[in-house]
């Protein structure tokens, strides 16, 4: 069996997947980063290793703002970002899609797809309203399960009308509507609303939103932000199964045209590599111009398998070429 390897580590999240040759998911992990990107590529290969013991691995791509230190630590044959591999993923799920809304945890992103090539996108910038995080807090706040969450606003009468332009203001909105009496299930609702509302109106601003629309990204398990989506677009929006690990899935699909196009084995280091070795991350800046890099090295054991972040790859260069690939 051919196996590809596909990973997204993000700041909030990091997502697996091994696909097969034809490019289908069989198996997929999403697990928490919690600030350590490191035992997060441990963690979700561990449990990858659990359910395909000895199956080879012949392809490792790699995405996410952790992309870098996850394709040194596993050999990736291919490193792309967040746009490429989303998009990839969603066109695999439907050749005809042509607007992808994502949302993660802390970012969010629309991607304008036609005849299968990316002509525009944008992310947000620094306002989180509206991403996983977000969510994650205000169902903490009312005590309801994130899992809930979404089908509580389904069961709303009336939605409350919610400032969703800014985290800050959208929790006071709702703390003000509370303390008013508003049923929860009408506050969440406008919640929804307001936060797919700000959505379009700053990430999609000026885009062309056609259909098929795909929504995905751990947010779009909240059924109240899909039905909010459709009600504002007037267009239905589709959610793939996998729509949690899609950059994954872009991930793996992608080593799998690499490893094809350049015909030669993967750079992937092994199971083994990774669960065995102790791997270690430092930053320090380089005096070395007055640019004062903030430079990035990684070690297993007493080994530096790569340092990222110098403007001039000073640093890059002392290694060896293998590991200037890398890096």
């Amino acid at each position: 069996m051919e196996l590809y390897l596909g990973v997204d580590i993000g700041s909030v999240s990091s997502n697996f997947v091994l696909s097969n040759g034809q490019g289908e998911v069989l198996a997929s992990v999403y697990l928490r980063t919690m600030g350590n990107p490191v035992q997060a590529v441990r963690d979700g290969l561990a449990r990858l290793a659990k359910e395909f013991p000895g199956t080879p691995v012949k392809g490792v791509g790699t995405t996410g703002s952790g992309r870098q230190l996850a394709a040194t630590m596993l050999g990736a044959d291919v490193v792309k970002n967040e746009i490429t591999c989303h998009a990839i993923a969603a066109y695999q799920y439907n050749p005809e899609v042509r607007t992808v809304i994502e949302i993660g945890g802390q970012d969010s992103k629309i991607i304008i797809i036609r005849d299968g090539i990316v002509v525009d996108f944008a992310m947000n910038t620094v306002c989180a309203a509206g991403t996983g995080s977000f969510l994650d807090q205000q169902a903490a706040r009312l005590n309801i399960p994130i899992q809930e969450f979404g089908q509580k606003a389904l069961a709303a009468r009336q939605s409350a009308r919610i400032a969703g332009r800014c985290g800050v203001f959208a929790e006071s909105d709702m703390i003000h509507k509370q303390q008013m009496g508003y049923p929860v299930e009408d506050i969440i609702a406008g919640l929804c609303e307001a936060l797919a509302r700000n959505f379009l109106n700053n990430v999609g601003k000026g885009k062309d939103i056609q259909e098929p629309v795909m929504f995905q990204g751990g947010v779009a398990a909240n059924v109240g932000l899909k039905q909010a989506f459709e009600k504002l677009l007037g267009k239905p929006v589709i959610v793939p199964q996998y729509h949690s690990v899609m950059g994954a899935v872009g991930a793996a699909l992608l080593a799998r045209e690499t490893v094809a196009e350049k015909g030669r084995p993967t750079n992937f280091k092994g199971m083994d590599y990774v669960l065995d070795g102790h791997f270690t991350t430092r930053s320090f800046e380089c005096q070395g111009c007055p640019n004062l890099c903030e430079v990035v090295s990684i070690k297993r054991g007493g080994e530096v398998l790569a340092y990222w972040g110098d403007r001039c790859r000073r640093w890059e260069t002392s290694l060896s070429s293998d590991c200037r690939a890398l890096a």
